[in-house]
C-alpha cells in the first residue's frame, strides 16, 4: 500500500480524526436544568470558592491540549500551524485510544517565545496537563522550562522527552539482548536538536556514561565555536574524551547509534566500523539515516527505526498516552526524572526474556498492556517522588 496516497484520501473522507461527544443527556427540561442553567451555578460557585474543585466537577482532570506552532512538524520542518493540524489530531486520537485521555489540538499562529508561553499560561486553567508538540529548537527548551516553572500541572514536550523515553526503553532491552551493560556502552547520537539533546541527557540519567552527540557541522565538543546555547550546555556533560571530527569518526568503535537527524547520512562503512553486536536506531522519518537491510548487511546486531514498516518501531506513542494517564490519575504537578525513568522501564519490562529477540525489543505501539504498564509506573513514581496530589 502507498500509505501517503491512501492517507490523503482517508483524511478527505474523515474530515477530522476527533470530535466532541456529550457525556450527559440534554434531552429534557430536567436534564438541561442539571447540566446547564439553573443547576450549573452551584458547581461554578464551588469552584469559585476552591479552584482545585475544577478537577472534581469538570472534565479538566482528564483533558490535555496538544499544542504546536507548526515549526517542526514530523520531520517536514516549518510548515505552519494549520498544516500541523493533521498530526495534532492524530496525536489526540492516540491519547484517547491508548490512554483514555481527552486531548484537543491547539495550533498557534505565532513563533514568538513569550507569546507562546503567555498563551499557554492563560489557557492552563482548562487543562490537567500540557503536551507541547513540534516546536523547533532552541525555542522549545525555553518554552518548556518556563512553563514547568510557572505552572502547577504537568508540562511535557513529547519531541524531547517522549523520544528520549522510548529510545531508552529500546536501548535497555537491546543492551540486555547483546549481553552488554548500559554503564559501559559507547553511544553516538546524530542530531543535536531538541530530540537528540534530550536523549543524551536522559541516557546519562539512566546510567550510560559515554555519550557523544553529532550535528551537521560535526561532533559536539565543548569549546567549539559553532554550538548554539543548548548544545553548549550539553557539551559540558557529553563527549568527555573531547573527540572531534565528523559522524564517521564518532561511530568508530561505538556500541550504539541513535539517529534523530536526516536521511541516509550513515554508510555501511560507518556501521562496519562499530563495535561487535552493534545497535542502531536510525529513527529519521520518513527516510532513516540508513536503511535497516543495509545496516544488517554491514554487521548490525539490532536495528530499530521510527517506521511501522520495519521491526522494532521506536515510536513515541508507547510513551505519551500512558505517561499522561498516570500523571493525571494522581494529579501530578509536574513530570520529573523519576516519572520518565519509570516510564522507560515500564515499556522495557513489557518484553519478557522469552520474547526478547533481535526483531522484538519493544512492545507494539498498539499493545494496550504496555500503555497500562507505563501509566502504573508513572503514577507510582509521581507518588513516591512527592509530586502527586492524590495517592
Amino acid at each position: 500500500m502507498n500509505y501517503r496516497e491512501a492517507s490523503l484520501k482517508k483524511h478527505a473522507e474523515w474530515k477530522g480524526k476527533i470530535e466532541t461527544v456529550a457525556r450527559v443527556p440534554v434531552d429534557s427540561r430536567e436534564a438541561l436544568s442539571l447540566a446547564y442553567t439553573p443547576g450549573v451555578a452551584e458547581p461554578c460557585m464551588a469552584i469559585h470558592g476552591d479552584v482545585e474543585k475544577s478537577f472534581e466537577l469538570t472534565r479538566r482532570w482528564n483533558t490535555v491540549p496538544v499544542i504546536t506552532d507548526g515549526t517542526a512538524v514530523l520531520g517536514l520542518g516549518d510548515i505552519g500551524p494549520e498544516a500541523g493540524m493533521p498530526v495534532m489530531e492524530g496525536k489526540c486520537a492516540l491519547f484517547k485510544a491508548f490512554g483514555g485521555v481527552d486531548a484537543y489540538p491547539i495550533c498557534l499562529r505565532t513563533k514568538d517565545t513569550e507569546e507562546i508561553i503567555n498563551t499557554i499560561k492563560i489557557m492552563a486553567g482548562s487543562f490537567g496537563g500540557i503536551n507541547l508538540e513540534d516546536i523547533s529548537a532552541p525555542r522549545c527548551f525555553e518554552i518548556e522550562t518556563r512553563l514547568k516553572e510557572e505552572l502547577d500541572i504537568p508540562v511535557f514536550h513529547d519531541d524531547q522527552h517522549g523520544t528520549a523515553i522510548v529510545s531508552a526503553a529500546a536501548l535497555i532491552n537491546a543492551v540486555r539482548l547483546a549481553g552488554k551493560n548500559l554503564e559501559e556502552v559507547k553511544v553516538v547520537i546524530n542530531g543535536a536538536g531538541a530530540a537528540g539533546i534530550a536523549i543524551g541527557r536522559f541516557l546519562l540519567k539512566l546510567g550510560v556514561k559515554d555519550v557523544t552527540l553529532c550535528d551537521l557541522k560535526g561532533i559536539v565538543c565543548e569549546g567549539s565555536d559553532w554550538l548554539n546555547p543548548a548544545q553548549k550546555e550539553v557539551a559540558k556533560i557529553t563527549n568527555l574524551s573531547k573527540k572531534q571530527g565528523k559522524l564517521a569518526d564518532a561511530m568508530r568503535g561505538a556500541d550504539v547509534f541513535i539517529g534523530v537527524s536526516g536521511p541516509h547520512c550513515v554508510t555501511k562503512e560507518m556501521v562496519a566500523s562499530m563495535a561487535e553486536k552493534s545497535i542502531l536506531f536510525p529513527c529519521a522519518n520518513p527516510v532513516p539515516e540508513i536503511e535497516p537491510e543495509d545496516a544488517k548487511a554491514a554487521g548490525a546486531f539490532i536495528v530499530g527505526t521510527g517506521s511501522s514498516e520495519h521491526p522494532n518501531q521506536i515510536n513515541n506513542v508507547l510513551v505519551f498516552p500512558g505517561l499522561f494517564r498516570g500523571a493525571l490519575d494522581v494529579r501530578a504537578t509536574t513530570v520529573n526524572d523519576e516519572m520518565m525513568i519509570a516510564a522507560a522501564k515500564g515499556i522495557a519490562d513489557c518484553v519478557s526474556d522469552r520474547q526478547l529477540a533481535t526483531d522484538y525489543i519493544l512492545p507494539y505501539a498498539y499493545d494496550k498492556n504496555a500503555h497500562r504498564s507505563v501509566a502504573k509506573a508513572v503514577a507510582e513514581a509521581a507518588v513516591a517522588s512527592g509530586v502527586a496530589k492524590l495517592k
